[in-house]
């Protein structure tokens, strides 16, 4: 048992506020997920030809500056960077593979959680409260966020094992549920060039949805092949850099609720977390059908 949560902003002028939004529908979820929790937010965008990535330290007290320091001088260019509790966000006008490739020399105990042009992603052990105030949550500005909590069944309580899980740029998916031809996915997408961290089976989802929308499907055609694909069950929040979807498995008996009104469209595994937010009283609120697709997008910029 887990607990997804998103917020999708149809109402710019609300973006400064997406963090201070989300935060209590994160917390509702709490008693699904005591064991680690996360979330992915979009946002504070860098140019076509930069990348923004970021970077999770196993060890407290990592030294980031001076990892900061010897990649500006490897890379041959300057750099923006901030850190964030254990996290470090880094925009670089470089090559991911070139980013990538002097992380793993000059500090291979780092985790690179997300990559995109607009994506990040914080998660770590803990109760979603401590994970809100560990990163500043309320504080934070964007126009659309995923979350989960999580309440380890497939894997073990680690970092590395929390979500979201991103496998491609501003691409990442959280997952209420267990899939059970996970492995044989994993080794098939190995094969493709699709890169795992773990052993989670949500990050086996995440790599499937990175490799389809490579052979050229949309969002929704990538979405229309899981269902054929994926065994087991599941309700799936997916983010990407323009917006977000929501998916059930044909049984569906793993719980969603939709909300939307003309500023925002949100989800949760339960009522309880949607309930905070301006205007619920009159949104529009469903249950997602099952094996139907859900997804809001904006136009690409």
């Amino acid at each position: 048992m887990c607990g997804i949560v998103g917020l999708y902003l149809k109402n710019p002028q609300l973006e400064s506020q997406l963090g201070k939004l989300f935060e209590p529908m994160l917390q509702a979820m709490t008693d699904r997920g005591p064991d680690s929790a996360g979330f992915a937010i979009y946002g504070d965008e860098v140019a076509d030809g930069w990348i923004k990535l970021t970077l999770q330290a196993t060890t407290d007290g990592f030294d980031w500056k001076t990892l900061m320091g010897e990649l500006e001088g490897r890379l041959g260019c300057s750099l923006d960077w901030f850190q964030n509790a254990s996290a470090a966000v880094l925009k670089v006008n470089a090559e991911e593979t070139a980013v990538r490739l002097a992380l793993a020399e000059l500090a291979p105990n780092v985790r690179i959680m997300s990559a995109g042009q607009s994506i990040e992603i914080l998660k770590g052990m803990g109760l979603p409260q401590e994970i809100s105030q560990r990163f500043g949550l309320a504080g934070m500005k964007g126009s659309h966020i995923i979350g989960h909590t999580r309440m380890a069944t497939e894997s073990a309580v680690t970092m590395e094992g929390s979500h979201p899980f991103s496998t491609g740029a501003d691409l990442c998916l959280v997952h209420n549920g267990s899939l059970s031809n996970h492995f044989r996915l994993r080794q098939e997408l190995k094969r493709e060039g699709i890169h795992f961290e773990t052993d989670n089976d949500t990050e086996v989802a995440a790599g499937y949805l990175t490799w389809r929308l490579q052979q050229g499907d949309s969002l929704k055609e990538a979405l229309d092949h899981s269902l054929e694909d994926l065994d087991g069950f599941f309700t799936f929040a997916i983010g990407t850099r323009n917006g977000f979807a929501v998916i059930r498995d044909p049984i569906a008996c793993k719980p969603a609720i939709l909300a939307e009104t003309d500023d925002y469209v949100a989800m949760a595994s339960e009522y309880q977390a949607l309930s905070s937010l301006p205007g619920i009283e009159h949104a529009k609120v469903w249950e997602p059908v099952p094996a139907t697709m859900y997804i809001w997008e904006r136009e690409s910029a």
